[in-house]
């Protein structure tokens, strides 16, 4: 939510995310959901935004560390693949990613 990324939309994409999660039942106080969505300071992308950070444990039976990937140019199709990538246990999209 920097100012560069609330000038890109980030606040209508908040909005939008949040709402759309709660509609698919993806939201952690929905029966079954697992995904929370919150707000940011400047995630140092302040050209690319709005941007995402993404964080989750890694999958049930695995050993390891908490798993993270970046987004920049976010926008909603892309953060839902995200937080259906993290719901179902998939593999994190790999496109707009800039952690690597």
């Amino acid at each position: 939510m920097g100012p560069r990324c609330s000038r890109a939309g980030s606040a209508r994409l908040f909005r939008e995310g949040t709402d759309q999660l709660e509609r698919r039942r993806l939201a952690y106080y929905k029966d079954g959901g697992t995904v929370r969505l919150t707000e940011s300071g400047c995630l140092g992308a302040c050209g690319s935004g709005p941007t995402m950070a993404c964080y989750r444990g890694v999958p049930k039976g695995t050993q390891g560390q908490l798993e993270q990937a970046w987004y920049c140019g976010a926008d909603l199709p892309l953060l839902l693949r995200v937080a259906e990538s993290i719901q179902t246990e998939a593999p994190l999209p790999e496109d707009r990613r800039y952690d690597r």
